[in-house]
């Protein structure tokens, strides 16, 4: 509150800003949010990653309107009897030629060459990392599946590797070995397939996939990496008021959450043309408080807040 333009009134026995009024009819809707978005996913879907420039903006913009929920969706249990033809995909090797197009098709940058010699064996094991960090840690699951998605697709890390998962929760300060230690247990496995339940309830079968339900269990489902108006529109079907976006972050704020921003994100946050991006970070942004690198013929930043501090 601005205090300089503060009035307290004998009569009233009311202290505020000079011109207040005195009977003001006030919509309290969206501190009670009764919105709960259930985003179906799983720590190596690529179509996911992809959604990642995207879904930053609805959920920067829309937040304050509902709950999100990020469900664990089991997408490769192991390679044993698993094939998707629709994708033509039946052995490891065939994963990397569809993650570089989903790569190229997005810009969102992904290597994928790991499915040649080193590939992923399960998607459980992250997956189940991320229930236990939501179990034990709330609020830094989401700051683990980022990592993990970077790691994974940008980096070519195998994320069903235990040292690579201590690694990814020890960069979070979290101690990496008890909590993948938990996650090996009976009772981690059982949490995930809590998650499967739920996303069977809901009637998913692909990822990713977006269900947002009101108060009434009214719904919209949304299937696939779609462009950023499908979900406002989306909400507003079964929001009953105006819905209103907030502001987009400054570009230094959202760069100090710690993780690094590629091309692609920056251009949809900011609405920016690609060859605009390079221009408007050196325009926002401190000389000395971020690096620009390069990997896989796109360009990223990267914070350089804990050296600043």
């Amino acid at each position: 509150m601005n205090h300089e333009n503060m009035f307290c009134d004998l009569e009233t026995g009311v202290c505020s800003v000079n011109g207040a009024d005195e009977l003001e009819v006030i919509d309290l809707t969206r501190l009670n949010r009764k919105i709960t978005i259930y985003y179906v996913t799983d720590p190596i879907c690529s179509h996911c990653w992809a959604l990642e420039p995207v879904l930053n903006r609805f959920i920067k913009q829309y937040t304050s309107y509902f709950k999100l929920q990020i469900v664990m969706g089991g997408l490769l249990p192991g390679w044993h009897g698993f094939a998707d033809k629709s994708n033509g995909i039946q052995k490891p090797s065939d994963v990397a030629q569809h993650w570089q197009e989903v790569g190229e098709h997005s810009r969102m940058p992904i290597d994928g060459t790991l499915w040649h010699d080193r590939p992923i064996l399960s998607s459980y094991p992250p997956s189940r990392v991320f229930k236990v960090i939501q179990e034990k840690h709330e609020g830094k699951e989401n700051e683990f599946l980022r990592r993990a998605r970077e790691a994974v697709f940008v980096f070519n890390r195998n994320i069903g590797k235990d040292e690579v998962l201590i690694d990814l929760v020890h960069q979070m300060g979290l101690d990496g070995e008890k909590i993948v230690a938990e996650s090996g247990l009976e009772s981690a496995q059982n949490r995930l397939e809590q998650d499967f339940e739920l996303s069977s309830s809901l009637g998913v079968k692909g990822f990713p996939t977006v269900i947002m339900v009101n108060e009434e269990n009214k719904g919209v489902k949304i299937v696939g990496a779609r462009p950023l108006q499908t979900y406002v529109e989306g909400l507003k079907q079964i929001l009953p008021e105006r819905v209103n976006p907030d502001d987009v972050p400054n570009l230094l704020e959202w760069l100090d959450e710690g993780h690094p921003l590629f091309s692609k994100e920056i251009e949809m946050m900011y609405d920016l043309a690609q060859n605009e991006v390079l221009a408007f970070v050196q325009s926002e942004l401190p000389q000395a408080s971020y690096r620009i690198h390069h990997i896989l013929g796109e360009m990223y930043i990267e914070s350089v807040k804990k050296e600043r501090e």
